[in-house]
This record gives C-alpha cells, sequence and structure tokens, in this order.
C-alpha cells in the first residue's frame, strides 16, 4: 500500500464521472501543501470540446483559483494515466512540487515513458515523480473504457 493510494482513489472516483459523461476515464486531483484536496478534474475534451480539456489541466485550475495564486508550490498532482507533453508542462509551470499519477501511457507519456518533460535538466522547476501508484486499477478503467467504445 501507497502512502498515495487514498489520493488516487480519489482522482479515479473522478475518472468514473468522465467516464458517465463519454469522456476518456483520467480524473486528477490536487493536493494542497496540507494534504487536503484543493482541485479535481476530469477530461472534458468531448463534453467542451475543448483540446486542453485534459483533468490534470481542470485540476491545476481549480487548485489555483483556489489558492488565488498560480505558484502551486507544496502541491502534489495525482492523475490516474501518465501525463501527456501538455499537461507534463503544465505542472512543471504551476511549479507542483510533485506528480503522482497511476498507469503508464506508452503512446503518449511525457514522464518517463515516451518523454520526460518533468525531468528535463533544462527546465527551470523539476517535480518529483512517483509513478504506478494503483496502476492496474487505472489501467482497468481505460481498457473497459476503450472495449465499450470498440463495440459500439
Amino acid at each position: 500500500m501507497s502512502a498515495w493510494d487514498a489520493a488516487m482513489r480519489q482522482a479515479l472516483a473522478c475518472a468514473g464521472e468522465a467516464a458517465a459523461s463519454g469522456d476518456v476515464p483520467i480524473g486528477a486531483v490536487v493536493l494542497g501543501p496540507s494534504g487536503d484536496v484543493i482541485g479535481s478534474g476530469v477530461n472534458v475534451r468531448e463534453r467542451d470540446a475543448d483540446p486542453t480539456g485534459h483533468a490534470e489541466v481542470v485540476a491545476l485550475r481549480a487548485a489555483a483559483e483556489a489558492l488565488g495564486a498560480w505558484r502551486l508550490e507544496g502541491c502534489t498532482l495525482v492523475v490516474t494515466l501518465e501525463p501527456c507533453t501538455m499537461c507534463a508542462g503544465a505542472a512543471v509551470l504551476s511549479r507542483v512540487e510533485r506528480v503522482v499519477f497511476g498507469a503508464y501511457d506508452e503512446k503518449a507519456g511525457a514522464v518517463g515513458s515516451l518523454w520526460d518533460v518533468v525531468r528535463d535538466r533544462r527546465l527551470n522547476h523539476r517535480p518529483e515523480v512517483v509513478a504506478g501508484v494503483l496502476a492496474a486499477e487505472s489501467t482497468a478503467l481505460l481498457d473497459a473504457f476503450f472495449a465499450d467504445q470498440r463495440a459500439t
């Protein structure tokens, strides 16, 4: 059992909301420095016809609004799927302390799989990475969603 399991379960609950609305089931939460959830998000690309409507971006925006600041220093982004390049860049630019993710994304992951944006030494901020938290649950949710999409 990981120290991040409880937060990942909250992100998985968010992912379920995305699936219910027809979006890819990815969920994210941002924990403030005290460990409380200060922002959450689900994929809203389909719902909002928004190419930037990724769960991580939605959660980071909610956290920034809650704090009244764009710098999310001391915060942790917890997401069910390894962030893409856009979301990894948003994590770096928002100055989160760490990124915790569940399933690896071999096709578009930018936190170690395909690229490693968050640990690029040329950047001025490099969050800690905790990978594979409840990966089986995250993968199962995505696999079920895509199997259903192929069946319809």
